[in-house]
């Protein structure tokens, strides 16, 4: 489990990762990306955000604890001094019952290659 300090918390860390960043969209989740060059901390931050439309409260918490899951499994690829931002699509409820961790870490993979990419 990622530490308190690794998380985007604050409406503000999330406004400025949407409005300063940049998005790499999949079928599944979007995938907002933001370099923080001003502060000394190294470490990757990220945020989670999930939609009434996947579900009631249980369904959107097995999806924010598996997209988080999915991102620190994935952490070796990560670029230092990085917020992450993770909004859920709808159909995400759907990748994993079919795909499981498996398919989410899929999708995210492909997310953050798009981002290296430009």
């Amino acid at each position: 489990m990622a530490s308190k300090r690794r998380r985007l918390s604050r409406s503000g860390e999330f406004d400025r990762v949407y409005r300063d960043g940049s998005s790499h969209a999949t079928r599944y989740l979007v995938l907002y990306t933001f370099p923080r060059k001003d502060e000394e901390r190294e470490d990757v931050r990220l945020g989670v955000s999930v939609s009434r439309r996947i579900g009631g409260a249980v369904d959107r918490n097995k999806v924010k604890r598996t997209l988080r899951e999915a991102f620190w499994g994935l952490a070796d690829e990560l670029p230092p001094r990085h917020d992450f931002v993770i909004v859920a699509r709808a159909e995400i409820n759907d990748l994993i019952e079919k795909d499981g961790m498996d398919g989410v870490k899929r999708d995210l993979e492909e997310a953050l290659a798009k981002a290296r990419s430009t």
